[in-house]
């Protein structure tokens, strides 16, 4: 009779561990898909944004300001130099680089929706504030024409935000050739160049663009300098050196333009203050 007591005991002790093992085991792959769900979840979230979501004739602008920061990241232009001279053509192009890797895809879920480069991380390099050209090492030459020419380089992440602490640009005049004028360009003068966006935008990266610009020597803020965005005739006033993303484009052409102005209302003297770009929206 004893025993039989004991063998009871130790077939109940042993249905007791099963069950709690198993629960433990249900509990765990639970929490596991949850984790996962939750990780799914967060790679589809919209960018959070950083304010105010301004909202006109069905188009929708805000900023972001959750982007991977980079403060130590340096970049400097070694050649062609400050102020010098180099011929007409093919230039060499060269930068030290610090505490920034080139090729990286920067980790954030904006890289899943929103134009990114899957080369990676780079370089973002201007010449007289055009569409820029993107570069993925430190050295690579480009064509100048004849003329001074303002040349403005400044790092950016694998989806194309520029990083805009100092010490992540670099700005100077370079020369091409002999020409017959020089450019009135102050390097000291507020100025504002045109990044983002550019070129076409196909399927799901039609559905939020970003709109990113450069400043020098200026900030913005609401009782000071602004940036005026007029999208396809609708005008936002932007009061943050920040990202935005623009919701609700058509598709085919949509223009942009962008102008740095005072507290005053009017476009703040230089020669890219104020800059028009057209780009095109394809369903697929």
């Amino acid at each position: 009779m004893k025993k039989a007591h004991l063998l009871l005991a130790s077939s109940l002790m042993l249905s007791f561990t099963s069950c709690t093992s198993n629960e433990q085991n249900q509990e765990g792959a639970g929490q596991d898909s949850m984790a996962m769900q939750d990780s799914v979840a967060a790679a589809n979230e919209a960018p959070t944004p950083a304010g105010d979501v301004m909202s006109k004739d069905g188009l929708r602008v805000y900023a972001f300001d959750d982007s991977p920061k980079f403060p130590d990241a340096a970049l400097k232009m070694i050649e062609p130099a400050a102020g010098g001279t180099v011929k007409p053509g093919p230039v060499n192009f060269s930068y030290e680089l610090e505490n920034y890797q080139l090729t990286k895809a920067t980790s954030s879920p904006h890289a899943e929706h929103m134009a990114n480069s899957h080369q990676g991380q780079h370089i973002h390099n201007l010449v007289d504030n055009q569409p820029y050209t993107a570069h993925y090492d430190t050295a690579f030459a480009k064509e100048l024409e004849e003329g001074e020419h303002v040349i403005l380089s400044f790092l950016s992440r694998s989806y194309h935000e520029s990083l805009k602490h100092e010490g992540a640009y670099d700005l100077r005049v370079v020369t091409a050739g002999n020409p017959a004028q020089k450019a009135d360009f102050d390097v000291n003068a507020p100025h504002m160049f045109y990044s983002r966006p550019k070129g076409e935008y196909t399927g799901e990266e039609a559905k939020r663009i970003m709109l990113d610009f450069y400043l020098v020597n200026t900030g913005l803020s609401p009782e000071g300098n602004k940036v005026r965005a007029t999208i396809n005739g609708t005008t936002f006033m932007l009061d943050r050196w920040l990202p935005y993303v623009m919701e609700g484009l058509p598709m085919g052409e949509n223009t942009i333009k962008l102008e740095l102005i005072g507290e005053d209302g009017k476009v703040l003297p230089g020669p890219y203050n104020s800059v028009e770009r057209t780009i095109t929206l394809k369903a697929s």
